[in-house]
């Protein structure tokens, strides 16, 4: 059996991961802007989590492949896919090295799960697998942090502490943030308060531009398609704390 590289994300965050991010009409309406760009070949989506936006995909195009590293986030997935009657097939496996015997038409890496590779090399390296993965015509998206944007919002500050409250009674997020802009990495320390308990996480960050997403999809073979600030389609902006480029793979010649 292959050893698959964890960084223990999951052990930290499984547990209230689709209490920060729900599955809710944010994610539906990001599952239908990737399933304008499905077509009968399929999805693979390069760290699924517990299938946010995996499995109302599989609701509009059929099977999607899901590949993530945490055993703990696959457990949330196939928990959640059963039961709504999706086709979402869990894979473990590292999304920087994940090849099949497939080719897709789409292939997606959103909510800054590219950012969470920390080397230049191996982020280059997984956008080149994804590539490879794709079908002539298909399309490879990411959505990952936006480094001016996250930079900006560090306002110079090296650290940052703040308290975000979420729609239920006694719920919310404490984060404190660690910046260090030399080396592009930035860690995030979470402590999620929810009806008088608390679970604790921490993740860290490697802070990218859309320049080097284009960098890696060109060393790939990919053409760009666009750069957007978030799902609804709007333009890239600079200050935004993400952005969504979209890449598509040439047709081969005839």
């Amino acid at each position: 059996m292959t050893q698959v590289d964890d960084i223990g994300y999951g052990r930290q965050f499984a547990a209230f991961y689709d209490q920060l991010f729900p599955k809710d009409a944010s994610a539906d309406r990001t599952a239908g802007t990737l399933a304008a760009l499905a077509g009968d070949r399929g999805a693979l989506e390069l760290g699924v989590g517990t299938g946010r936006i995996a499995i109302p995909l599989a609701r509009r195009i059929g099977t999607v492949v899901g590949v993530d590293s945490s055993p703990e986030m696959l457990d949330g997935l196939c928990r959640d896919a059963e039961p709504a009657g999706v086709d979402v097939k869990a894979v473990h496996a590292d999304l920087r090295t994940y090849t099949d015997e497939r080719v897709y038409d789409l292939v997606y890496c959103v909510c800054g799960t590219l950012s969470m590779v920390l080397d230049a090399g191996q982020q280059k390296e997984a956008v080149r697998h994804a590539a490879d993965r794709l079908a002539p015509g298909g399309h490879l998206v990411i959505e990952t942090h936006n480094a001016p944007g996250i930079l900006a919002m560090a306002e110079g500050k090296r650290t940052a502490t703040f308290f975000v409250p979420y729609g239920e009674p006694n719920t919310g997020l404490f984060t404190s943030w660690m910046i260090d802009a030399q080396a592009s990495l930035w860690q995030a320390s979470h402590i999620w308060f929810h009806q008088g308990e608390f679970r604790i996480g921490t993740e860290l960050s490697r802070l990218t531009t859309p320049a080097e997403t284009d960098g890696y999809a060109a060393d790939a073979g990919l053409e760009p398609v666009g750069h957007h600030a978030d799902w609804s389609g709007g333009p890239y902006a600079e200050e935004g704390p993400m952005f969504v480029a979209t890449y598509r793979k040439p047709e081969q010649s005839r």
